[in-house]
This record gives C-alpha cells, structure tokens and sequence, in this order.
C-alpha cells in the first residue's frame, strides 16, 4: 500500500483538497487534522433519585374508565 500526502481544507463542513488533485471514484482515504482538538462527545445520565426511599413517591396508578365516562 502506497500513501500521499495531500493538503486540503474544510469549508462548509466538507473536505476540499488544494491544488489540481483527482481522486478516483470511491477511493479509500485517511484524513489526519494537525494541532486541532475534536470536542468532546457529550455524555446524557440517565436520572437518578437523589434519595431512592423516595421512589414510592413516583408510583403510579392505572385506572380503566368505562366508555361512557363523561369528562368533569
């Protein structure tokens, strides 16, 4: 496996490379950024209660109404 190394730019979010350089269709490519740092991937947690003998506070009751039930 043979490598060049060619310059380019990203502009718009797309990676646009200097000079008069044709790459083929589909060709396999390694991009490395120099003296950039990528942002660090945010990490959602999932909720947790605080004091978790409260967590029958958060039960929940399911009651059937029956089809002719009028709203109040």
């Amino acid at each position: 496996m043979s490598l060049s190394a060619i310059e380019g730019i990203v502009q718009n979010g797309q990676i646009r490379l200097l000079g008069n350089v044709m790459l083929p269709e589909n060709a396999k490519v390694y991009v490395v950024v120099p003296s950039v740092e990528a942002a660090t991937p945010a990490h959602i947690f999932s909720p947790r209660l605080a004091h978790p003998e409260q967590a029958s506070d958060f039960a929940k009751e399911v009651v059937e109404l029956s089809p002719d039930a009028t709203i109040r």
